[in-house]
Formats: C-alpha cells, sequence, structure tokens
C-alpha cells in the first residue's frame, strides 16, 4: 500500500492540470464535479490507507532507495498523523467545493475550471506537505500552497483590497519560505542530508557529547520562523485578518480550516524528526519557545478577536488566538497534549469552516459583513442563526464537541496557570461570535448609530462596502450553502461525542510521535465542568456586549494592538524579523549568552 502514497498529492495535482487544459470547453457544472470528484477520490484514498493498512508507511518516489545509507530521492511517509492531516484537508476541500458550487456566477474570461483548479492545487501542495518526509520537498509543497492561496485570496482580481490583501500574503509568506530554505540549507550543510529522519540521526551523530551546536540551532529557528508564519502566530500573524477580509468564503473556509493548522502541523512534525535528539534543541528551551509564543499568540488573538465588528476580520483573529492554543499544547511535549491538539484541531477546521461559511452567506445575502450594519437584519435567515450560535458555542468549548473534548484534554496535560488561558480564549472568542449571532440574526440590544461608529477607534475595519461574491445579492440561499455548515459543525459534534473516535486519534498520534508513550483520551469530570465553565463565561461575555454595547469599544491599552494591524506591508516585514530574533532568544539561550 505504500506505493499509493504519491498518489496523495498526485491525484489533486493531475485534476487541477486537466481543468486547466480542458476548462474553456467545459460546463461549470461539469468542471466543479469533475473537481469534486478528484478531491472526493483523493479524500477517500487518504482514510483507506489510514484504516486499511498498518502505517507508518514509507515510500521512496521513483525507485531511488537510499545506497549505502546516503538518499538522493524524495521520500513520502504515511503515519497516523500525516494521513490523517492529508484526509483533513480533501474533506474539508469537498466541502468547500461544494459551498462554492454557487459562488461565482461567471468565472473569469468564460473558463469554468479555473477556481476548481486553483481549489485542487491548493489541496495537492497541502496533501504533500502532510506527507513530505524531507525537508526539501516539505518546502517545494510549502510553497506551491502558498502560490496558490495568493492567487485565490486575490481571486476577485478587479477589487483592489483584494489585491492588497493577497500582495501583504505573499510578501510576508514569502519571507517566511525564505527562512525555511535558509534554515534547510544549515542543516544539509551539517549533515548532508534531507529527509528528515536521516537529518535528525546526522545531528546527533554529529552532536556527541557536545550538545547541538550553532548551526544546527540556526536552523532550527529559520526552519521554525517559515512554518510560524504560516501558522500566523505572534507577532508573524498580521497578514492573516487582511487576506480573510478579501479572499472568498471558500477560501477562508480552507485558510483558517486546515492551512494555519498546518503550520502547527510541521512545527510539531520537524521538532519531533529532527530536532528531539541530543543533536537538536533541549526539550526545556523548545519548551519555552513554543510556550510563551502560543501564550502570546492566543492572548492577542483573543483581545482582537473581541474588539472587531468586520464579522470576517473576527473569525480570522479567533483562529490565531486557538492557534495559540495548540501551540502550547505541541509546545509542552507530552504525548496526552498531543492527543488533545489533535482532536482540537479536527474538530476547529469544521466549527471554523461553518462559521465562514454562515459568514459568507450573510455577505452574499445583505452585501456586507458589518455587526453593526447587520443588526437585525438577518432574523429572517433562521437556520443560519442557529448554525452561528451553535458555533460559536462549539469554539467556546462546549460538550460534547470535538473542540471541548481536544481541549479538556489538553488541560489537563500542561496544567496549572495554562489551563486558565485556554477558559479565557475560548471564552473570549466564542462569546465575541455568540455576541454577533445575538445582534445580528436576533437584533437584540439596541441598534447601533453613527455616533457609535464614530466613537470608535479610526483605525477599526467595519466591514461595510463589500462587495457581494456573487454577481447579484441572493433572493434565496442556495441549499448546498445551508447544507455544507450544517454537515460541519455535525462532524465537529461526532470528533467529541463517537464513542471510541478520540481513543483511535489519540493511538494514531502516539504512534506517530516520539514520546514513547500511549495516552487513555476520554472525558473527564473536570475537563466537562471547565468547558461548561468556558461556554457559561462565552453567554456571560455575549449577553453583557449585548446589553452594554460600550463594552465593544477597545480601551485605552487595546488601541496599540489595534494599530500595529496597519495594513502596510512593510510594517508587517519589520514584525516578521523582530519575530525571528525573540524565537532565537527564547530558543538559543546558550548561543546567545
Amino acid at each position: 500500500m505504500h506505493h499509493l502514497l504519491p498518489l496523495l498529492p498526485a491525484v489533486p495535482l493531475l485534476g487541477a492540470a486537466l481543468l486547466v487544459a480542458g476548462g474553456r470547453r467545459l460546463p461549470r457544472p461539469a468542471a466543479e464535479a469533475f473537481a469534486s470528484l478528484a478531491c472526493a477520490t483523493t479524500a477517500a484514498l487518504a482514510i483507506w490507507l489510514l484504516v486499511g493498512s498498518s502505517p507508518p508507511l514509507t515510500e521512496w518516489v521513483g525507485g531511488w532507495f537510499p545506497v549505502g545509507g546516503e538518499s538522493v530521492g524524495i521520500v513520502v511517509t504515511g503515519d497516523g498523523a500525516s494521513l490523517g492531516m492529508a484526509a483533513l484537508v480533501s474533506l474539508l476541500t469537498l466541502a468547500a467545493l461544494a459551498y462554492s458550487w454557487y459562488y461565482f456566477d461567471e468565472p473569469p474570461r468564460g473558463h469554468a475550471g479555473s477556481f476548481p483548479a486553483l481549489m485542487l492545487l491548493f489541496q495537492g501542495g497541502m496533501c504533500g506537505f502532510a506527507i513530505a518526509g524531507d525537508l526539501f520537498n516539505a518546502f517545494v509543497f510549502f510553497e506551491l500552497m502558498s502560490v496558490v492561496a495568493y492567487a485565490l485570496t486575490g481571486y476577485r482580481i478587479d477589487e483592489a483590497k483584494a489585491v492588497q490583501g493577497a500582495l501583504g500574503f505573499a510578501l510576508v509568506n514569502s519571507l517566511g519560505a525564505y527562512f525555511m530554505l535558509m534554515g534547510i540549507a544549515l542543516l544539509y550543510a551539517r549533515t548532508g542530508e534531507l529527509a528528515m529522519a536521516k537529518i535528525g540521526r546526522g545531528l546527533d551523530a554529529a552532536a556527541g557529547h557536545h550538545g547541538p551546536d550553532a548551526l544546527a540551532l540556526a536552523g532550527f529557528v529559520l526552519f521554525l520562523t517559515g512554518l510560524l508564519v504560516k501558522a500566523a502566530a505572534v507577532p508573524f500573524q498580521f497578514w492573516l485578518p487582511d487576506a480573510h477580509a478579501v479572499a472568498p468564503t471558500p477560501v477562508c473556509m480552507l485558510l483558517s480550516g486546515v492551512m494555519v493548522e498546518l503550520g502547527v502541523y510541521g512545527v510539531w512534525r520537524v521538532y519531533g524528526t529532527v530536532f528531539s535528539g541530543p543533536g537538536g534543541v533541549p526539550a526545556a528551551d523548545a519548551t519555552r519557545a513554543l510556550v510563551a509564543l502560543g501564550v502570546l499568540t492566543a492572548a492577542v488573538g483573543s483581545v482582537m478577536c473581541w474588539y472587531q465588528r468586520h464579522i470576517k476580520r473576527l473569525l480570522a483573529f479567533s483562529t490565531i488566538a486557538h492557534t495559540g492554543l495548540f501551540l502550547v499544547g505541541i509546545g509542552v511535549l507530552k504525548a496526552e497534549a498531543d492527543d488533545g491538539t489533535a482532536l482540537y484541531i479536527l474538530a476547529h477546521a469544521g466549527v471554523k469552516a461553518a462559521l465562514f461559511a454562515c459568514a459568507g452567506i450573510l455577505l452574499d445575502r445583505y452585501g456586507s459583513v458589518d455587526e453593526f450594519y447587520l443588526h437585525g437584519r438577518a432574523r429572517s435567515l433562521r437556520g443560519v442563526g442557529i448554525m452561528f450560535a451553535v458555533g460559536a458555542l462549539a469554539l467556546a468549548g462546549l460538550p460534547p464537541f470535538g473542540t471541548g473534548l481536544g481541549k479538556a484534554v489538553s488541560e489537563e496535560a500542561v496544567g496549572g496557570p495554562l489551563t486558565v488561558l485556554y477558559v479565557a480564549a475560548s471564552a473570549l472568542t466564542g462569546g465575541a461570535v455568540l455576541r454577533v449571532a445575538a445582534r445580528v440574526f436576533l437584533g437584540l440590544g439596541p441598534r447601533p448609530g453613527e455616533r457609535d461608529g464614530k466613537e470608535r477607534d479610526e483605525d477599526e475595519t467595519s466591514g461595510t462596502g463589500e462587495e457581494p461574491e456573487t454577481r447579484q445579492r441572493l433572493g434565496r440561499v442556495p441549499n448546498t450553502m445551508r447544507t455544507v455548515p450544517a454537515v460541519l459543525l455535525v462532524a465537529a459534534l461526532a470528533v467529541g461525542a463517537v464513542p471510541g473516535f478520540a481513543d483511535v486519534v489519540g493511538h494514531a498520534v502516539d504512534e506517530a510521535g516520539t514520546w514513547g508513550v500511549f495516552s487513555s483520551v476520554r472525558w473527564t469530570t473536570a475537563g466537562v465542568l471547565l468547558d461548561l465553565l468556558s461556554a457559561l463565561l462565552a453567554v456571560g461575555l455575549a449577553g453583557a456586549a449585548v446589553g452594554r454595547p460600550g463594552l465593544l469599544a477597545a480601551p485605552g491599552w487595546a488601541l496599540p494592538l489595534r494599530r500595529l494591524q496597519s495594513g502596510h506591508v512593510g510594517d508587517y516585514v519589520a514584525w516578521l524579523l523582530v519575530g525571528a530574533a525573540l524565537l532565537g532568544a527564547l530558543a538559543l539561550p546558550g548561543i546567545l549568552g
């Protein structure tokens, strides 16, 4: 079965090539049906390899096997974590394609295959990154999904905001990729290898009894900088809200649902395979760096999420906040925390994609994603409002959603003050989304007036003046656009509610990990109580904000955070350099001393 591993990126890439070649001759339903078939085939293959074989699987593409312990071939690996990520990527891409079935009334220049081809390219790049077993090809797939993401973000090229958001995304992420490439060069110079496992062994052999050297540790900082840019960790996160504000809704579903999480997955994979040995980064240093950045990311993302009125940007900042929790989970270097983070990521993908799908319905029905403008206008969309509120509670960790189980398992593993961070971040982000549901779909609280908008920070992005993503506003919401978020929320619920599923995920992650421990993943009384606490806090915060709209005005201490999101690419590049230096200061105390 290992011979089938290369098909995971190859099938969507081949499908994209065929759509590019023949898309002008195909009617739109045929092009979209073909893309969905290619995507579903990849998802079925990933699931079959995951449950029907005995991972881990390894394949040297083209038969270029190592000779005498030396290798120049391309290696792909299929263990529980990598195949699980490939399956998640494919399933969520299929959901985005189904959702976008009614989206663009006229593809550019009559090319019906252009958008589905880009979506398949995006899927192929993400699947390739998930199963890559060597650093250079991980970089190649990383760049492929990045370049396609730039094009998808700026797909509405006739709008200046879309082009600006895509350019900012492209410049910051391209710089992150250059950092990755420099890190790969340093590691290759030290070990003469590109395969992750072989680099790890080479670093251990070169270190001997002296521990890691400056070259290996610099490679760690450079490579992780690129991954953390993709993960939108603070202070690398500035591109994400700007991109989400302008990207088509199906693209946002993938950016927040899986692409950002792939950055976190990459950090987990690269540290565990390459740098966890005696020649890599000591566990204490790695924990200090990842946990510190995770705490900072969760705190900044939560605060910024609360003070947004642009709904898509609000959801983007909630993604940043939860990315911080994911980094804390993998940063403590415990098997239980890895299991909890994996469950958290699985369920978060469904919840966040569903919430963006609901936001897209608002945009195409009312031509706005401004919480103020939409106050009470969406009362007729009762089903969408219910899904939005359920998604908010799931984001807050309400049992038995998978987000709640992942949060509970992670909280138990990290312990201590970090548990407070999980509760607070979940409550703030869930409360912000629930507040939007109450104001937009129920019309609760006083109707905002012009004076409310003028009193808020002048740097705020409101969400007014947005163009619908269809040729004209939707009079009736298509069934596909309603069904997809409902299915995604049910899937997120199943992650935490289906008996035995969590243990299967935990076992697969433990088998792919390097800690040599198999943990039991289950609901506990303490976990349920903490989840209920964060959900109740979210409801309380939303209720307070609806009753007292003044709570939405950013206080003086929060305004600098708002102004850092300037929209100027030069500022974002400067913060990327600051972030790389901060990561070095946290992870390399021996060298800096």
